[in-house]
């Protein structure tokens, strides 16, 4: 059985393909490709974070009764970069390559610390301590047609 740890890096890993397919395409300047790769990336990585935030967040929470440890601070994070997000895909749809090139630097630097922060300290902090709860909390990953094509 996979672990909610395993799980969860392989979709960062997804997730960071998508973003470098479409930070490729920008440079380009293939700006359909680019669309559909961006769109791509934002939808895996705000479901990536709708689960954690919905599903393994709050189960964590729950066992170990930690409400304003590592999961607020990821929380607060993924905030950041919804925000940083939202700009990228403007600078999508305006085909702004320099804007794009950009803001894909500094969320590429903050993803890569978010994420280093989350696989190293609090998913196993989560495989630990729900380990009776992880096939129930790992199968809303699962069960995404996102997912389906994940390599």
């Amino acid at each position: 059985m996979d672990s909610i740890s395993h799980l969860m890096t392989d979709d960062h890993r997804r997730c960071d393909h998508l973003f470098a397919e479409a930070e490729q395409q920008v440079a380009n300047k293939n700006w359909e490709l680019a669309g559909k790769n961006a769109h791509a990336f934002n939808a895996a990585i705000l479901h990536h974070f709708q689960h954690e935030e919905s599903t393994l967040f709050p189960a964590f929470e729950k066992a170990t009764g930690m409400q304003g440890g590592p999961t607020h601070m990821m929380r607060h994070e993924h905030e950041q970069m919804r925000q940083l997000l939202a700009e990228l895909m403007d600078a999508i749809d305006a085909q702004n390559q320099d804007r794009y090139l950009g803001l894909s630097e500094t969320l590429l630097i903050f993803m890569q610390q978010h994420n280093m922060k989350e696989e190293q300290i609090l998913y196993p902090m989560i495989d630990q301590e729900c380990a009776e709860d992880s096939e129930q909390l790992m199968a809303g990953l699962h069960s995404t047609p996102e997912n389906s094509n994940a390599a």
